[in-house]
């Protein structure tokens, strides 16, 4: 969805993340017992911006913000779903990718915000199947580019073998550009292709049929056309077997958010953002529960959607998105929250407890997706834990996924000191994409100060407390507060954002490597350089001249 803001200077247009299922234009969802069908079929017409059309079942952003609300209503609203088959409404086409020429018209940060959300969609598919839910990719027809890195997300890819019909990521001869949303690196880490035979792959502009996909690993299983329908049915067969899911029971219905959009900002019940367009900040203040919350299963099914830790991270959610599209020079964030620690805390005991109950792990799986999209943004985030935060386990994870954090130091004693408390939820419940939890990313693997951060769990830590554990960056007395924050915001504010976002995503990720912090570390950082290039984004470059009929001229010299 777009509205046009009307602003002191001239209006402009907000872009949306939030969508429902009778509004859908690009996606068709069946439902049938424990199996989910999403057909692509995407509307030429009904681009997200005017300019291009999405022709072959192409997509564009707003195709992906489809998918997306859909994979969250299968989550939540549908927890006898067991597996989820995504495949075309098309014949003989499943889907050619990215719409090149939205991509040709779009501006570099667009393109960047593209790629990036396109990823988290992706991503969140496989962190779902840890969960428990299951993905078919049913390639009923030719799949290219994001097509086929749509499919690689997926547990199981079967591929109709029509003998016309091929799957390829082409972007490299044909666009001058690389498979960003994860194609690269899945082929060899997910799919285990041989390097030698990737190359080859990667850089042929047709492509491989069923056959020799199939031989080389590119997909799991093949059918002809004749016998297509029965090994879908016998491949979810298989994987229905393999959830975990509860198979049955009553889902949560998400009820639209609740949001205001106005000059000063984006406001929601439970998350706030003052935007201040001068010094280029958001403020995020994310509250505690005002009120107590349930804490036993019925209490929680329901409250549904109004249950604090889900209503929480919906907006949080959308919050986070919004602002990296419509707010590309707010280059930095300040995270604050406020409230009671001991109703934070209480959520998060509830949590723990019940964590094997599927609403519930659907929920922790929402928060751990979310956080995840604060570490990789790239915007600069400082924590600022004063009179009033409740940075308390879960909302604690917003202080450890800041680039720093600035704690007010007042007499152990005053009432009013602020405290940081950690709880069971910060050392295993929203792991990273690096697969560790931030505190120990934040130690860089060193057990020992997580440990003893561990011994202190439950604990009001003062900011003497917390500096001596490391938990903080720095803990100004109060006299020094209000200049030292002020300073640290205004010194970041004066930096290069291009060299701010590359340092952000180098030293927020320490030690081990994954295929998620490879996508978006090296094949991510690769991309953006890429999109940048002449050969691919000048007028002569391999992404402007696509479908124009005239061929790309290239700088040869390599950099």
């Amino acid at each position: 969805m777009s509205a046009v803001l009307q602003s002191a200077d001239e209006p402009r247009t907000v872009f949306t993340y939030d969508r429902t299922p009778d509004a859908y234009v690009h996606w068709r969802v069946e439902y049938a017992g424990n199996v989910a069908t999403l057909a692509m079929n995407v509307n030429e017409e009904k681009g997200l911006k005017p300019g291009y059309r999405l022709k072959l079942n192409s997509y564009d952003l707003g195709v992906d913000m489809e998918l997306y609300d859909a994979l969250n209503r299968i989550r939540f609203e549908h927890p006898e779903v067991k597996v989820v088959v995504i495949t075309s409404a098309r014949e003989r086409m499943f889907c050619s990718g990215a719409n090149i020429y939205m991509l040709g018209l779009s501006t570099h940060g667009w393109k960047v915000n593209f790629c990036k959300f396109t990823n988290e969609t992706r991503n969140g598919i496989e962190d779902s199947s840890r969960d428990g839910l299951k993905f078919l990719a049913a390639v009923n027809g030719a799949v290219a580019g994001g097509g086929y890195e749509l499919a690689l997300a997926c547990d199981e890819i079967l591929m109709i073998d029509d003998r016309s019909s091929a799957v390829s990521l082409p972007e490299v001869p044909l666009l001058g550009v690389l498979p960003g949303t994860g194609g690269l690196t899945r082929v060899t880490d997910k799919r285990k292709v041989r390097r030698d035979l990737a190359d080859f792959f990667c850089t042929t502009s047709e492509g491989v049929r069923a056959d020799r996909a199939k031989q080389w690993k590119l997909v799991d299983h093949i059918a002809k056309p004749q016998a297509f329908p029965q090994a879908v049915k016998d491949r979810v067969a298989a994987l229905v077997e393999r959830s975990t899911r509860p198979g049955a029971g009553k889902g949560i219905a998400l009820a639209p958010l609740k949001r205001t959009i106005d000059e000063a900002g984006y406001h929601y019940e439970h998350v706030d953002i003052a935007v201040d367009r001068k010094a280029r900040t958001a403020t995020l203040t994310v509250s505690a529960p005002a009120t107590a919350q349930p804490t036993d299963v019925a209490g929680i099914h329901a409250a549904g959607a109004g249950w604090w830790p889900l209503a929480m991270t919906r907006e949080l959610d959308d919050a986070i998105l919004c602002l990296r599209t419509n707010e590309t020079e707010i280059g930095t964030w300040i995270l604050k929250t406020r409230g009671d620690a001991d109703a934070a805390l209480a959520v998060d005991a509830t949590l723990h407890q019940h964590r094997d109950d599927w609403f519930v792990k659907e929920t922790i799986g929402f928060l751990r997706r979310t956080l995840a999209r604060l570490d990789v943004s790239s915007r600069t985030m400082y924590a600022i834990i004063d009179q009033g935060s409740c940075f308390a386990g879960t909302l604690a994870e917003l202080a450890f996924a800041a680039d720093r954090s600035y704690m007010l130091q007042l007499a152990d004693d005053e009432a009013e000191a602020p405290t940081i408390v950690v709880s069971e939820a910060n050392f295993g419940l929203y792991p990273m994409v690096n697969g560790l939890t931030r505190l120990l990313t934040r130690f860089c693997e060193d057990e020992k100060p997580v440990a003893a951060a561990r011994g202190r769990i439950g604990e009001k830590l003062s900011a003497t407390a917390a500096a001596e554990l490391g938990l903080v960056t720095f803990t100004p007395d109060d006299l020094d507060w209000a200049d030292e924050v002020r300073l640290a915001i205004e010194e970041r504010a004066s930096l290069s954002p291009d060299a701010l976002t590359g340092l952000e995503a180098s030293l927020r990720f320490t030690g081990r490597e994954t295929m998620e912090t490879r996508i978006f570390g090296r094949l991510t950082a690769w991309q953006n350089w890429i999109f940048n290039r002449p050969n691919a984004v000048g007028e002569q470059g391999a992404l402007k001249v696509f479908g124009t009929g005239a061929k790309a001229k290239f700088n040869w010299e390599r950099v």
